[in-house]
């Protein structure tokens, strides 16, 4: 009988935290997301684009490129823009890598097509960097965009 006690408990407890969830996190993301209704999301409000980023260098904006690839991918072809933090996604979320990010500025959030750059500006936004942005399309659109045409909008 006490086995069976003993055996009820623990499926009781397994059960219940098999159900439960991060409360706290859960809030957070409430937070950010129940601002991006139909409207607000048709206005793209955490993207950058090509000609956003572009605009944003004939201004001469101050901004940082926050590449979250692969050392292998960075290793490549990496922007190379005077502000710009390579720190592969596996990596960014550490509290040293997390005190690089400038809270002052925008960070353009980059990778290879723009898929990662969504979840971590998701998450960059989710604890409290509201100045991260996904860069959309990533260095392959950039690359396709803008391809020689650079010079244009890069002189040094």
């Amino acid at each position: 009988m006490k086995l069976f006690f003993t055996i009820a408990i623990f499926f009781v407890l397994l059960l219940g935290s098999a159900f439960s969830f991060d409360a706290e996190l859960a809030k957070k993301f409430d937070s950010l997301f129940s601002q991006l209704k139909p409207e607000v999301l048709a206005m793209r409000p955490c993207q950058v684009t090509t000609k956003d980023i572009l605009e944003m260098i004939k201004n001469k904006q101050d901004f940082v490129f926050l590449d979250v690839r692969t050392p292998a991918e960075q290793k490549i072809v990496a922007p190379v823009w005077k502000n710009t933090l390579l720190i592969p996604m596996h990596e960014l979320f550490r509290p040293e890598n997390l005190k690089k990010l400038p809270k002052d500025k925008k960070i353009a959030v980059i990778c290879h097509t723009g898929d990662r750059a969504a979840a971590v500006t998701i998450a960059l936004r989710a604890i409290g960097f509201s100045n991260a942005y996904q860069f959309k399309g990533g260095i392959a659109q950039l690359a396709e965009e803008i391809g020689r045409k650079a010079v244009e909008y890069v002189k040094e």
